[in-house]
């Protein structure tokens, strides 16, 4: 997509999910389909590796300079992910999740309110949680369909590949409205 089209479509985003955009303090992403495409590379040696997008990454320090708090909530391990979360700043890096709605209330429910999270996820584990968040955002390329209806706002560009960077430009772009 040309960046035309993308401005396009990022100014004609639905006004109830740019006021819930506003109220965000706390941005937690899915890794594998959200921050990166979901492929797994392993070497010979039995080393995973993941691709992120840069692009992503300058997207969350810019919302990291405006006070929000980031979180990665994922199902798997991966020491990738570690480092990637430590060298953006992540506030909260959170592995092995099976159960992604109890990880919420374990770790967030008493420092946030609802109505100040968004969650992006794409899979069918994600449902509880992007239901019960005040923002839920899913990926034109998630692994189950049903999200798209489940979901407040579904990306322009695929996880992997910009989706992220779009959250953070539709809270940007909420949190400067006057």
């Amino acid at each position: 997509m040309d960046s035309s089209e993308y401005i396009k479509i990022m100014n004609n985003i639905n006004s109830d999910v740019v006021y819930r955009a506003k109220k965000i303090k706390l941005l937690v992403l899915d890794v594998d389909g959200v921050m990166t495409d979901g492929g797994i590379y392993l070497s010979s040696d039995n080393k995973e590796n993941k691709r992120f997008y840069a692009q992503d990454g300058h997207g969350l320090v810019i919302l990291k300079s405006l006070g929000l708090k980031l979180a990665i909530l994922s199902g798997r391990y991966s020491k990738a992910v570690e480092h990637r979360g430590n060298e953006l700043g992540f506030d909260y890096i959170i592995q092995n999740s099976r159960d992604k709605l109890d990880a919420y209330h374990k770790t967030f429910a008493q420092h946030f309110n609802e109505t100040d999270v968004c969650f992006v996820g794409d899979d069918i584990v994600d449902i509880e949680l992007l239901k019960k968040v005040g923002l839920g955002v899913t990926v034109p390329n998630a692994n189950y369909k049903g999200l798209h209806e489940t979901c407040d706002w579904v990306t322009p560009r695929k996880g992997g590949y910009g989706a992220v960077r779009d959250v953070c430009d539709l809270i940007i772009m909420a949190k400067n409205e006057t």
